[in-house]
This record gives structure tokens, C-alpha cells and sequence, in this order.
């Protein structure tokens, strides 16, 4: 048995799909890692590091394997070289949904790692997760670098410095993890979000939550429901308050295969007060601010709007670890008598399993390429 980790090739991609760290950990399972060269330097890992926990390092390490493991699909043509039956490891993005009639038409079973399951037993394999606490983390350390003042409260001999007021929309992961990250750099913090439990995970923090006054919107496995138009435009209204007076604002509102709601206006945006900051951790998704855009800083009204693109990808280290060790713990879960032996009637595997055999298993997916024309 042999798994693969090739280099990434798309140029802001600089993660890698498993660390020296993990290789171990797979050969004592069994397997043989090989890892093409330069596959994790921009993730500052050698390949000397790679040779050294016991990996091949060499070109073609995707020839005859097993399993496939990636950050991004593969090329139509790297695909299209892989003998039918390879397993892949990577995230899949179905629009475009090239990489997946590829797959399809040359029978690999393609494993998407944005699809597995929100349940307890996954937690260890919830790639979304792991990289949103990295994309959390680098949208409250863009904030406090782009604002031009301090974060904390700072009392002088000179006179008293107030703390920053921040405002974070959304408290998934990532928002939780971008209001600890501003506490901990002495901001004050608000917070908001349409879900339950979020009120009480946000003062978990030491953040103030919002209260709206709203009905929750809860959604399956764990996301909110899409807001009508109506609601989403009196949520506006009622936020823009506290927007206004937010010396950076921080937005992180995003479920998986839809498009990113707008929670932000460009009004809203043009009321803050001169040298905010917008940090839109949804740009590649839409937005949740009106304007913003993905890989772009520009200035509306006078605020500085940052739309992040691969946040993750921008602190590669950290994200590769997290992310490896989803590949580590799910390829574990398929490997049964010594064998890479997928269980189909497991939930986790039948959740992100996208393409087996020649047919498209994920509903959702399916439906989508009936729809379009090849």
C-alpha cells in the first residue's frame, strides 16, 4: 500500500497534505508515503524531513499508489494518468465540476474532505474546522495589524489609550477563534450570531454577544439557515449601530456549497469611522460584505476592506499540521486488517465519499452534474 503527496501547483496554495510528523504514523499502519520533491517547502518543511521520518522522496510518487493525498484536486491530466481504483484525499469543490467527472470517468474514488460529516466521531477528520480555527486566527492578527491603534487599553503616564472595539459576525469556528484571538490582544469584543447556542459560546470567549431580538435561524450539522430577505435586510438595520462605532469588523459567515449571505452593506461600511477595518473571511464565497473581494484590500467609505482568499493557506505551517493529521485519522478509519479497505456503510466514508467506481455517490454532487452539460 502506498500513499501519495504530490506538490501543490496551484500558486497561493501553500499547504501540503501531510507533515513529516505524520509519515510515521502511516507507516506503522502499513503503508509506504512517498512525496514528491519541494511538496512541503512552501510550508517550510525539507524534503531532508520527509527522508528522515522514513518517505520517498521523488518525482512520479503518485505512479501505482494506493492513495492520492492533496490540498486541492488534481489536474484533469494528473487524474487521468491515476489507475482506476486510486483513492483521493483533498478538498473537492463541485463548481466547477470538472475534477469530478474526471474522477468518474476514470474510476478513482474521490474522498472530499469538506464533506465529512459534522458528528462527534468525525471531529478528528473535520477538515473545514481545522483550517477555519487557522483562517480565525489570521483574520484577527490582519485586523490588528491593518488598524492604525492599539488594541488593548493602555494607561500612560501620557494619558490613557482605549481599547480597540471589535465586532465579529458569525461564531462558528472561526469566529469563535477570531474573538479569542482579539481578547487576548486586549480588544473589546461584541459578537453575533444567528444560532442558539451562540450567545453562550460567545460570552464563553469573554466577548459580549449581540442581542438582536431576532429568531434563531439553526440549520443541519451545525450551520444556520438561509435567512429570507426580509429578515436579512431588518438584521442589517439592527447591526449597523454597532458597526458604526466598531473600530475593526470581522465577518466569517459561511456554509459549505452555498454562497456566502451579505451581512454587511456598503452603507453600513461607509458609517464607520476613519481607519476601520474589515476583515471578510467569506470573499471567495460572495461575501458577507457588499464590495468586498476575494485576495483584495480596498477602501469603502473610510474603511479599509480586506476580502481574504485561502486564509488558511497564509499561516501554511500550523494549517498543514491540522490538516494532515484530518488525512491521518481518516485514512486510519479506512484501514481495516492491514488493508486500505474502505467501509461503505460507514457514515463517515458514505458522507464524504464524492465519486466510486464510475458513479458519482453524493447525491447533492450528482444532481448538480445532471444539470450541466458536460
Amino acid at each position: 500500500m502506498k500513499i501519495a503527496v504530490v506538490r501543490e501547483t496551484r500558486p497561493a496554495e501553500r499547504r501540503v497534505a501531510l507533515v513529516p510528523e505524520q509519515v510515521a504514523k502511516l507507516i506503522e499502519l502499513g503503508y509506504d508515503v512517498a512525496v514528491e520533491p519541494a511538496a512541503g517547502e512552501r510550508a517550510l518543511f525539507s524534503d531532508d524531513q520527509y527522508r528522515d521520518a522514513g518517505a520517498e522522496v521523488a518525482w512520479g510518487a503518485d505512479h501505482a499508489a494506493t492513495i492520492v493525498a492533496s490540498v486541492q484536486p488534481l489536474e484533469r491530466e494528473r487524474l487521468q494518468r491515476l489507475h482506476a481504483g486510486t483513492a483521493l484525499m483533498s478538498f473537492l469543490p463541485t463548481n466547477p465540476p470538472d475534477a469530478v467527472r474526471t474522477a468518474t470517468r476514470a474510476k478513482l474514488t474521490a474522498f472530499a474532505m469538506e464533506l465529512i460529516p459534522r458528528i462527534s466521531r468525525a471531529q478528528s477528520m473535520d477538515a473545514l474546522s481545522s483550517q477555519a480555527l487557522v483562517a480565525g486566527y489570521r483574520a484577527a492578527i490582519v485586523a490588528a495589524e491593518r488598524l492604525p491603534r492599539f488594541f488593548p487599553l493602555n494607561m500612560t503616564a501620557a494619558g490613557t489609550v482605549p481599547p480597540a472595539q471589535v465586532v465579529v459576525l458569525g461564531a462558528g469556528v472561526a469566529g469563535l477563534q477570531a474573538i479569542a484571538t482579539c481578547k487576548r490582544l486586549g480588544a473589546v469584543v461584541k459578537a453575533y450570531d444567528v444560532r442558539t447556542a451562540a450567545a453562550e459560546e460567545i460570552a464563553s470567549m469573554g466577548a459580549v454577544p449581540i442581542e438582536l431580538e431576532l429568531g434563531t435561524l439553526d440549520g443541519p450539522g451545525g450551520y444556520a439557515r438561509e435567512m429570507t430577505p426580509e429578515r436579512s435586510q431588518l438584521q442589517r438595520e439592527l447591526l449597523t449601530p454597532y458597526i458604526a462605532a466598531a473600530d475593526a469588523l470581522i465577518t466569517t459567515a459561511a456554509v459549505p456549497g452555498r454562497s456566502a449571505p451579505m451581512l454587511v452593506s456598503r452603507s453600513m461600511v461607509e458609517q464607520m469611522k476613519p481607519g476601520s477595518v474589515v476583515v471578510d473571511l467569506a470573499s471567495e464565497q460572495g461575501g458577507n460584505v457588499e464590495g468586498s473581494v476575494a485576495g483584495t484590500e480596498l477602501t469603502i467609505g473610510s474603511a479599509l476592506v480586506w476580502g481574504g482568499a485561502n486564509v488558511a493557506s497564509q499561516m501554511a505551517g500550523p494549517a498543514s499540521r491540522l490538516y494532515g493529521q484530518n488525512i491521518t485519522n481518516l485514512i486510519r478509519l479506512m484501514t481495516r486488517n492491514a488493508a486500505f479497505d474502505p467501509d461503505f456503510n460507514d457514515e463517515i466514508v458514505r458522507g464524504c465519499c464524492v465519486t466510486h467506481d464510475g458513479s458519482v455517490l453524493h447525491e447533492p454532487t450528482r444532481e448538480l452534474l445532471e444539470g450541466q452539460a458536460p
